[in-house]
C-alpha cells in the first residue's frame, strides 16, 4: 500500500524564517527518501506581509499545492496567520500548532484596521486540534529570537516519523558553523515544548 502524503502549510510574516523552515523540512524528508514538493508565497515579504510555504512529501507527489481542508499540520508562526489561513486545515484529523506572537500587519500600522482581539476564541471553533507554542517568546529565551522557526521546528517533529538525528545532520549543513548549536538547542526546545 502507497503512504500517504503528509501536507504541511506553513504560515508567518517576512522576517520570520518561513522559508528557511520548509528549506528545512524538505531536506529532512529527502534524506529519509522521500518525495517532495514545495510551493512558495511570498506576497509582500519584505513588508512584514504575509509568507506561505506548501510542503508535501511521500512516496509519490504529483503537486506542491495543498487543497483547502487538505493539510495534515498548519505551523504558523504568527497568531493573525494562524487565523488567515485556517481553511487549509484538515478539521477533524489536522493538527494546528502555532506561535500566539503578534506581529501588525501593514492595514493595522496605518490606521485602516485594528488587529482582531477574538483570534483564540476563533480558533477554538475553527481548530480544535491545537497546540499555542510561544517559539518567539522561547527563541528570545535562549539568545536567538531569530530561533523562532528552528524552535517550530522541533515542535513539529514530534509528530512526524523522521529520525532526530536526520534534523541535527540538516541543521548543520543548513546553517553558518556559529550558528548550529543555538538553532540545534532551539530544535530540541521546541520538540520538548511539544511533547505530551
Amino acid at each position: 500500500m502507497p503512504q500517504k502524503t503528509t501536507n504541511i502549510f506553513v504560515a508567518g510574516v517576512g522576517g520570520q524564517g518561513i522559508i528557511k523552515f520548509s528549506n528545512l523540512l524538505c531536506e529532512v524528508a529527502m534524506r529519509a527518501g522521500l518525495d517532495v514538493k514545495k510551493s512558495e508565497i511570498h506576497g509582500m515579504a519584505q513588508r512584514g506581509g504575509s509568507v506561505t510555504t506548501h510542503v508535501r512529501f511521500g512516496e509519490k507527489v504529483y503537486s506542491p499545492l495543498i487543497p483547502q481542508g487538505g493539510a495534515d499540520f498548519i505551523c504558523s508562526m504568527e497568531h493573525l496567520e494562524a487565523v488567515r489561513h485556517i481553511a487549509f486545515l484538515n478539521r477533524e484529523q489536522g493538527r494546528l500548532i502555532y506561535d500566539p506572537y503578534e506581529i501588525a500587519p501593514p492595514e493595522v500600522y496605518t490606521a485602516q484596521r485594528s488587529y482582531p482581539k477574538d483570534i483564540e476564541e476563533r480558533l477554538a471553533k475553527l481548530a480544535p486540534n491545537r497546540i499555542a507554542l510561544p517559539a518567539f517568546e522561547n527563541a528570545l529565551k535562549i539568545g536567538n529570537s531569530r530561533a523562532q522557526n528552528v524552535v517550530m521546528l522541533g515542535a513539529l517533529s514530534s509528530f512526524l516519523d523522521f529520525e532526530q538525528s536526520l534534523y541535527e545532520d540538516v541543521i548543520r549543513a543548513g546553517f553558518k558553523p556559529k550558528y548550529v548549536d543555538i538553532n540545534i538547542k532551539a530544535f530540541n526546545l521546541g520538540k520538548e515544548l511539544a511533547s505530551p
